[in-house]
């Protein structure tokens, strides 16, 4: 299942905006570690401590807009 993560901290990672939800994926070894894996600015995924993010539940429409903008953009970049 997709979950979504709002960034609260960034320290000494340049992409990542805080205050910004971001798009993660399960990874259960990161999670063991305190880690989230998360699609960032750059469009790829990364992991990234997970005590940066806070999840969110968000309404179906938004997250269908939310995951229709990160393709349309990762298909310009492409």
């Amino acid at each position: 299942m997709t979950r979504f993560a709002i960034c609260i901290q960034n320290r000494g990672c340049d992409d990542l905006h805080i205050g910004k939800v971001y798009k993660t994926m399960p990874d259960k070894a990161a999670a063991a570690q305190s880690h989230l894996r998360v699609i960032d600015e750059s469009g790829e995924d990364y992991l990234y401590p997970a005590e940066y993010f806070v999840f969110v539940e968000l309404p179906q429409k938004a997250r269908r807009a939310l995951t229709a903008t990160r393709r349309r953009t990762a298909t310009r970049t492409a």
